[in-house]
């Protein structure tokens, strides 16, 4: 018998049969280790990018997010507290600011926010979702919540409101919002994003989490590393504004000019609070250009949010700073029945 053929040989057939019978159960392991591996990302994928599109879809437009509380629903059931976010501020992180607060607003009205169309800022559009949900809601009296830009947000919307509507705003909660660009300490950041989106430029997503850091690095001394990181993360996922309304709001707070609104509030109460350490926003001539302009209006800028952490427009953050605040406005501006012969504005 040759040497080959015998069972012992390492080149015998026993041998190579072997081997090849090892080779292919190791390629049917790999091969199904890489299906299984294959499948479950593309189903991860396909799963994103549906979030991503539903998420997309559902932001196209302005809708007016709401958060139920009983309390409010049954002793409040015509009026509402309207948070307009501010700069860069997503649906959710509204929403979490309204829980955050809660426990205050709730002892007024009832708990909504604006959640901004991705498509861009349209004040008009902010309207419509308003007075649709005011009508919807058969609501009376309505209280603005303006988080940092937002106040310029609703100042702009009260004004509309009762001049289309004859709708009346009974209070807007200026908080740490800039009067005009020349208010914001950092202008140069947002000078280029608003040159570029009027010259028809639109920030791409792939350069999105360089643009965020950059801004979020400028700004690092209003928050920790890990802060900027997660917030610069934050703006890369579905859920985050897009790039186009970012810029649709650098150029809004740009152009604004409250001057304009002077005498279009009627009865509206106004009260300006915020952080003289605020890095953002200067605080004092924020303050004083707000009460100097809307002089009749003006009913409180003393309040301040020391303590509050980052100082700038942080309710969110730091509840147990804002609650107090807002309870006092509330208070002393819309005094509930007491027996006292106080009448309640609602």
């Amino acid at each position: 018998m040759p040497a080959e053929m015998e069972p012992n040989h390492p080149r015998g057939p026993g041998s190579a049969e072997a081997r090849l019978l090892r080779h292919a159960v190791e390629l049917k392991r790999f091969s199904r280790r890489t299906f299984l591996v294959g499948a479950g990302s593309a189903s991860l994928l396909a799963a994103d990018m549906l979030f991503t599109q539903r998420v997309q879809e559902e932001r196209r437009v302005n809708r007016i997010l709401e958060v139920k509380d009983d309390v409010a629903e049954r002793y409040f059931p015509h009026a509402s507290w309207i948070l307009f976010p501010g700069y860069k501020t997503s649906w959710e992180e509204a929403l979490w600011i309204l829980n955050a607060l809660r426990g205050s607003l709730n002892k007024r009205g009832q708990l909504a926010a604006v959640g901004y169309s991705n498509e861009g800022l349209d004040i008009d559009e902010v309207v419509i979702a308003v007075i649709e949900h005011v009508r919807a809601h058969q609501l009376t009296t309505l209280y603005f919540y303006g988080h940092s830009f937002g106040g310029m947000v609703a100042t702009q919307v009260a004004a509309r409101l009762r001049e289309l509507h004859g709708v009346e705003v009974a209070f807007i909660l200026l908080d740490s919002s800039p009067a005009s660009r020349y208010d914001v300490l950092d202008q140069s950041w947002f000078e280029g994003v608003v040159l570029l989106y009027e010259s028809g430029f639109r920030f791409p997503t792939v350069l999105r989490g360089g643009y965020e850091l950059g801004e979020r690095m400028l700004h690092k001394n209003e928050r920790s590393w890990s802060q900027i990181l997660d917030q610069t993360l934050e703006q890369l996922s579905p859920i985050a504004p897009s790039s186009v309304l970012i810029q649709s709001e650098s150029a809004f707070i740009y152009h604004f000019d409250a001057g304009r609104f002077v005498g279009k509030l009627g009865g509206t109460k106004m009260a300006f609070i915020g952080n003289p350490r605020d890095q953002t926003v200067d605080y004092e001539t924020a303050r004083d250009a707000w009460s100097l302009t809307f002089k009749a209006n003006m009913v409180s800028d003393n309040l301040r949010t020391d303590g509050a952490k980052p100082e700038h427009a942080s309710p969110g953050w730091s509840p147990f700073v804002y609650r107090p605040i807002i309870e006092k406005l509330q208070d002393d501006f819309f005094p509930l029945p007491t027996g006292g012969g106080k009448k309640a504005v609602v």
